[in-house]
C-alpha cells in the first residue's frame, strides 16, 4: 500500500506543479510582467513547489536526511539529467546575463549551505546542524537574490511589454487562473505529505538510509515538473526559460527551501551528505564552463550531463 500512496503523491505533486505554474504564468502574464521575471521565479518557484513542500514536511517530522538529501538530489538532477535531457532534445542558448550572475549565485548559494552544514570541519563540534540562525542567513540571502531579480525585470519591462502581453482577443480570466493556482497548491501540499511518510516507511521496510532516498526517489519525484517543463520550454524555443527553469529553481531549493526548512526546525545533517554537496558544487562550475562554449549548452554537452547523473545514481546506490 505504501508503494500505491508514494505514486499517488508523486502524480499529485506533478499534476499540482503544472496546475499552479499554468495559472501563475496565466496571472504574471496579465499583469505583464516580463519573461525573464516568469522564467526565474514563477515557473522556477513553481516547479520547485514539491521540493519545498516536501523538505518543510520532512523537517517537521524531524526527517532531516529527507529534507536534505531531497535539496541535494533535486539539485544535482537538475543540472545533470534535466539539462542534459532538455540540451540533446534543443541545444540550450544561455545569456551572458545568467552565466555572470545568476549561475555564480547558484555557486554561493551550495556553497554557504556547504560552510553551514560543516560544523564538525570548521567549527570541531562534535556534531553538524543547521541551526535556525543559519536558516535566516539563507532567507537573507535570498530576499538579495529576489531584488536582484526584480531590479532586472523592471529595467527590461518596457522593451519586452509587447511579448508578454495578452492576446487582445483573449479575455483574462482571472477567477478561473487563481482558482488553478490554489488547486495545484494543494494538490502539491498533500502529494508532499504523501511522498514524504510513504517514501520514510519504504526506506526503513528496505534497510536503506534516509538520506539515499532523499537523494534518489524523492528527489527524482519532486524534479520531475523541472525536467517536464524544461523540456516543453526548449521545444517551444523558449531557451530563457528553460535554464531559467533550471538555475532558477536550484537557487531557490538551496536559499528558500532550505533556509524555511532550518529556521522551522534546526536540521541535524548525515556526514555522508558532504561528498553530495561537493558534487553538486563541481556538477554547478561545470555548468558554467559548457554555457560559456559559444553562449549554450549543446548535444553533446548535455550527453555528458546526462551520462554523469547516470553514474552518480550508480555510485550513491553501492555507496549504501
Amino acid at each position: 500500500m505504501s508503494y500505491v500512496l508514494l505514486l499517488v503523491g508523486f502524480a499529485l505533486l506533478i499534476f499540482g506543479a503544472n496546475y499552479f505554474v499554468e495559472g501563475a504564468s496565466k496571472i504574471a502574464g496579465y499583469l505583464k510582467v516580463s519573461p525573464l521575471l516568469i522564467g526565474l521565479t514563477i515557473v522556477a518557484f513553481g516547479t520547485s513547489s514539491p521540493e519545498a513542500t516536501v523538505s518543510i514536511l520532512a523537517a517537521l517530522n524531524g526527517n532531516a536526511d529527507v529534507a536534505l538529501g531531497n535539496i541535494v538530489g533535486s539539485n544535482i538532477f537538475n543540472i545533470t539529467f534535466v539539462v542534459g535531457v532538455t540540451a540533446m532534445i534543443a541545444p540550450l542558448a544561455v545569456e551572458s546575463e545568467t552565466i555572470r550572475k545568476e549561475i555564480p549565485f547558484t555557486l554561493l548559494a551550495s556553497a554557504s549551505m556547504f560552510i553551514f552544514i560543516a560544523d564538525v570541519i570548521l567549527t570541531e563540534a562534535s556534531t553538524n546542524v543547521m541551526t535556525r540562525s543559519e536558516g535566516l542567513v539563507l532567507l537573507l540571502i535570498f530576499s538579495v537574490f529576489m531584488y536582484y531579480i526584480f531590479e532586472i525585470a523592471r529595467k527590461n519591462r518596457h522593451a519586452e511589454r509587447e511579448e508578454v502581453a495578452p492576446d487582445p482577443a483573449e479575455k483574462p480570466t482571472w477567477g478561473k487562473q487563481i482558482i488553478l493556482t490554489l488547486v495545484g497548491l494543494a494538490a502539491i501540499i498533500f502529494g508532499g505529505d504523501l511522498v514524504v511518510r510513504n517514501s520514510t516507511e519504504i526506506a526503513m521496510s528496505l534497510g536503506m538510509s534516509e538520506t539515499l532516498v532523499g537523494l534518489t526517489i524523492v528527489a527524482v519525484g519532486t524534479s520531475l515538473p523541472e525536467l517536464v517543463t524544461s523540456i516543453i520550454a526548449a521545444l517551444k524555443k523558449e531557451s530563457d526559460i528553460a535554464i531559467g527553469n533550471i538555475v532558477g529553481s536550484n537557487i531557490f531549493n538551496i536559499l528558500f527551501v532550505l533556509g524555511i526548512s532550518a529556521t522551522i526546525i534546526p536540521l541535524e545533517v548525515d556526514p555522508k551528505i558532504f561528498l553530495d554537496v561537493i558534487i553538486m558544487i563541481v556538477l554547478t562550475l561545470i555548468l558554467m564552463v559548457f554555457s560559456r562554449t559559444n553562449y549554450k549548452v549543446g548535444k553533446i554537452e548535455g550527453a555528458i550531463l546526462a551520462a554523469a547523473y547516470i553514474i552518480y545514481m550508480i555510485y550513491i546506490i553501492i555507496r549504501n
